[in-house]
């Protein structure tokens, strides 16, 4: 996402025609590597994410989460959470 951000960062400041970027030229042989070049970056995380499963990896470790927390929610929502030493629920 941060190769996109800069990406669309640096086309912004050239269409504002603010510092180096402004100076920037669009013809294949100039400087239109530099504007691709976040873009095609981010194309290769991405590829790189979705082929190593690290995307699939973080999903599935999201929807753990959720259930345990809200397993932990229902526990404690039914008055069966942790207990003190008499046997009674903690407040």
């Amino acid at each position: 996402m941060v190769f996109v951000i800069v990406g669309v960062i640096l086309v912004g400041l050239h269409l504002a025609g603010i510092g180096p970027m402004g100076q920037w030229n669009w013809e294949l042989t100039g400087d239109l590597w530099k504007f691709v070049l976040p873009f095609v970056l981010a194309l290769a995380w991405w590829a790189w994410a979705d082929s190593s499963g690290l995307t699939k990896r973080r999903e599935m470790q999201k929807d753990e989460d959720r259930k345990a927390e809200r397993r932990q929610r229902n526990v404690e929502n039914l008055g069966m959470g942790p207990k003190d030493r008499q046997g009674r629920p903690r407040r």
